[in-house]
């Protein structure tokens, strides 16, 4: 059962910043770009890569992404040696279990899933971000270098930089220094969280940090420093496409409406590099004579009879006569009542928006202007109006103003 590299994917995320999004769900099983979730993506890559052995990590409300991923078929990954393995939190029978308290602590109550397939490298992956990539590249380019650790970089603005955690690399792209999330950033390249691992290193860094009292068992904060101090050699590989972190209500509504941009965000329409999706079977998605339709997503199951400007719209979205919808997100089973707007908005599984309501407004300016948020299965009632940058958990009645 000896694999060369075996992934292990973070995917246990509370994802607090996603607000209502994440109240029923893990960030990485999150709907995004019209017939998707956020984990297909890395789930994808690896597929894609050739990686046929991945641990995913999971620890917040993991029962729908445990449903998802179900044995791993949609990503061919159902494996008679290999494929995707869930792993959650659990108790030996020697050892008290806890909660993963960090990045690198996850990964270490995961050592003997590791030890049963004694890789030669292991990747570390994230379960919250939107791009396509060729890990089978980067693991070419961390076994020329020899590197103990080949850390996935991304050159960002200056403004932006004090956001991430940042390699400073010399003319060779060694890493000599990291600074995580400095207010004067010596270079731009930002560490997108990404790893690959020689297995014997990270084993013995694993088990190092795990006595050390006071670690975070971070990577970024203790496993990365911890290899610098001790002159390992860590390599950056410098990525050049697509990249989004979807942690935010602004970064995941940007990231919808760049799959909308024309060779402004990432194709989903490149075969030679699929991503795969375990999708609902739904009926064609139907649009009335009296619709309005302009630069939309759109997938099966929807019905339309309203105006669409600018939306993604997954499966069996219903938007009634004389509805208008707007650089908006609405994902499954929304409905929208006749008359009704919505406008820089997500609207979550199964809401409905009543007759004649108005939820969400263009940008104006203001400093409190934000995209609104509809919770999983509320209710806006009808005439009801709900301002920018509401964050909607429970119902709202008829007339009411939010």
């Amino acid at each position: 059962m000896k694999k060369e590299c075996v992934a292990m994917l973070l995917a246990g995320g509370q994802g607090s910043r996603l607000h209502a999004l994440t109240s029923h769900v893990a960030k990485p099983a999150v709907p995004f770009g019209g017939k998707y979730r956020i984990i297909d993506f890395p789930l994808s890559n690896c597929a894609n890569s050739g990686i046929d052995t991945v641990g995913v990590l999971t620890q917040y409300k993991p029962m729908e992404l445990h449903a998802y991923i179900g044995n791993g078929a949609p990503w061919d990954l159902d494996r008679q040696e290999g494929g995707v393995h869930i792993l959650p939190p659990y108790q030996s029978e020697n050892e008290a279990g806890s909660w993963y308290k960090g990045t690198a602590n996850a990964i270490y109550q995961n050592l003997s899933f590791l030890e049963m397939y004694n890789p030669e490298y292991v990747l570390i992956l994230s379960g919250d971000h939107i791009y396509k990539m060729d890990y089978a590249k980067m693991l070419r380019h961390h076994k020329k270098v020899g590197a103990a650790c080949t850390i996935s970089v991304l050159e960002v603005s200056r403004e932006e930089a004090s956001r991430f955690g940042i390699m400073n690399v010399d003319e060779d792209d060694m890493v000599y220094e990291f600074e995580e999330k400095p207010e004067n950033p010596k270079s731009n390249l930002a560490s997108m969280g990404i790893y690959i691992f020689t297995w014997s290193k990270l084993r013995e860094y694993l088990i190092a940090d795990e006595s050390t009292a006071g670690s975070e068992n971070d990577f970024g904060k203790n496993i990365i420093p911890a290899m610098l101090d001790n002159q390992e050699v860590l390599a950056a590989y410098r990525f050049s496409g697509y990249w989004k972190d979807v942690g935010t209500i602004d970064s995941l509504w940007d990231a919808n409406m760049d799959m909308l941009a024309i060779n402004g965000g990432m194709s989903l329409y490149d075969e030679s590099w699929s991503i795969y999706s375990r999708t609902p079977t739904k009926p064609p998605h139907f649009v009335s004579r009296e619709a309005s339709l302009d630069h939309v997503i759109l997938t099966g199951g929807c019905e339309v009879h309203g105006s669409l400007h600018s939306s993604v719209l997954f499966h069996s979205v219903t938007v009634e006569p004389g509805a208008n919808v707007k650089y908006s997100i609405l994902m499954p089973g929304v409905t929208v009542k006749a008359g009704a707007t919505v406008d820089y908005a997500i609207v979550a599984e199964n809401a409905v928006i009543g007759a004649d309501a108005v939820v969400g407004s263009p940008p104006t300016g203001r400093e409190d202007w934000g995209v609104t948020v509809v919770a999983e299965g509320i209710t806006i009632g009808g005439g009801a109006t709900v301002s920018a940058a509401a964050m909607l958990t429970s119902d709202v009645e008829e007339g009411a103003t939010v």
